[in-house]
């Protein structure tokens, strides 16, 4: 009998695996974060841009991230899909699957391109943009031409996890680095050389996505262990019924960061004008400004914790469908020590070394008022990020294990409504350090919950191989 493809995932030593799937995932996810961060970064040491820019940067992030909730949405459910269908050999759902994701990413990023161009001022003004007419007229700038690039960072997005089930997580990983340097390399040429400032920032990202996207579509012509043909890209309902449920957790955890980002960029501006300092209009962008650069430190964090337990995805996919549970149940263990190491050492550095980590975005050229809070935000927003990078890699293990329905549960709750919530309800007692108290306290709530769906996971995971595919029913 010809043997299935990619049947060394059901052989190789699972911390091998691991290692050799989850590092380029990683370096994929932080690379395709660098993007924006980078931006900001260069942004921030522009003095003919200052703190405006920063919290114009800060409105529009939320914005690049619904465009990849949506890529994720469609690009984890596919592998996910994927990786159980070559589990068991069953080659012609996996390469129309693909096929029709490709359709999909194409057509959803088109239509939010448009969305954005038309509705652009609204969507601004609900994230905070209008805090003061300097930082408008910014973000309106940047935006317009981030907007420009969607489909090319869609697809390349949603590519990114296709290519890892086909077995190549190296290529991945490239194709996202490629495009991130370029965008390293242009953004000190556009913003300090040509002095094109927030646009300059923009068409630099937007180039790098170009590159990113291009070798995406090359890699789709030569995979490996699947092959494309013309009858890939006809629509199947059934088959996108399938994938899309597995892609859910990923798109909400996503979207509902969104949503948390737009529920605090207004507590921000509303608590923030009553405030005696950050109410004074020369210092009403601080807050902004520096919650932003908060959520990208945490943004690193959470693209190693998320890079760990998506880039195990193929793996697990695998071994459920070829009844491997005990494999799984080892990696599982693996991946949550693991991502309890990386929140412990990240909770560290931010409690212990915030001056330096705002000094990377321009504090040096900024008041006494926006260090302070900067510290103060650090120590506060981030002081149980060990429990966030646990909940992530459970989220995304439940996904790739098949519990969709449990997998989306928890991330509603945690990002929906624990991170609305209380993004929400804190500032009322706590102003504007209620918006920084919320991250740990969902945090730590979630993590209450989790542990109940770990321990249940463990159960279910409990045995040797056999034919008992419980895991598999969702699907």
């Amino acid at each position: 009998m010809e043997e299935k493809s990619n049947a060394f995932l059901e052989r190789e030593p699972v911390g091998k695996l691991m290692g050799k799937y989850a590092v380029p995932c990683i370096i994929s996810l932080l690379v395709a974060a660098l993007y924006n961060i980078v931006d900001q970064i260069f942004i921030a040491n522009a003095d003919y841009l200052e703190s405006y820019g920063n919290a114009a940067n800060t409105v529009v992030f939320p914005l690049t991230v619904v465009a990849l909730a949506i890529a994720v949405l469609i690009g984890d459910g596919c592998c996910a899909f994927v990786s159980l269908c070559l589990g068991r050999g069953e080659q012609e759902k996996a390469h129309r699957s693909i096929g029709n994701a490709v359709l999909l990413c194409i057509g959803a990023s088109i239509v939010l391109t448009v969305i954005y161009l038309v509705f652009q001022d609204g969507i601004l003004t609900l994230f905070g943009g209008r805090v003061n007419e300097e930082t408008f007229r910014y973000s309106q700038e940047y935006f317009f031409y981030i907007a420009l690039g969607i489909p090319f960072y869609m697809f390349g997005q949603a590519m990114n996890p296709i290519i890892r089930s086909d077995g190549s997580p190296g290529f991945a990983m490239v194709s996202t680095l490629a495009g991130a340097v370029v965008n390293i390399i242009l953004d000190p040429v556009f913003i300090f050389g040509f002095r094109w400032g927030m646009m300059g920032a923009a068409v630099a990202t937007v180039i790098g996505q170009i590159l990113t996207a291009v070798l995406s579509a090359w890699y789709l012509c030569h995979m490996k262990a699947i092959r494309l043909e013309k009858r890939s890209f006809f629509i199947s309902g059934s088959l996108i019924r399938k994938f899309l449920p597995l892609g859910l957790c990923s798109l909400l955890s996503q979207i509902s960061l969104v949503a948390s980002m737009a529920a605090s960029n207004n507590m921000i501006q509303k608590y923030g004008a009553l405030d005696p300092i950050f109410g004074q209009p020369q210092y009403a962008q601080i807050p902004m400004a520096v919650v932003g650069i908060v959520m990208k430190f945490f943004q690193i964090v959470i693209s190693i914790a998320v890079g760990l337990a998506a880039g195990c995805i193929p793996i697990v996919g695998y071994n459920i469908g070829a009844g491997r549970k005990d494999r799984a149940k080892k990696l599982f263990t693996y991946l949550l020590l693991t991502e309890a190491a990386v929140g412990a050492v990240a909770t560290l550095i931010a409690e212990l070394l915030p001056m330096q980590l705002i000094s990377l975005f321009g504090a040096a050229n900024e008041s006494s008022y926006y260090t302070e809070f900067a510290i103060r935000a650090f120590r506060i927003y981030l002081c149980l990020t060990i429990f966030a990078c646990v909940n992530k890699g459970t989220f995304i293990s439940l996904q790739s294990l098949g519990k969709a329905a449990a997998s989306t549960l928890l991330s509603v709750v945690r990002e929906m409504v624990f991170g609305v919530g209380f993004a929400l309800l804190l500032p009322v007692f706590f102003g504007l350090d209620g918006v920084l108290y919320s991250m740990p306290v969902s945090d730590l709530l979630t993590f209450l919950i989790g542990a109940v769906l770990i321990v249940l996971t463990y159960r279910e995971l409990d045995g040797k191989r056999s034919g008992n595919r419980a895991l598999e029913k969702q699907v």
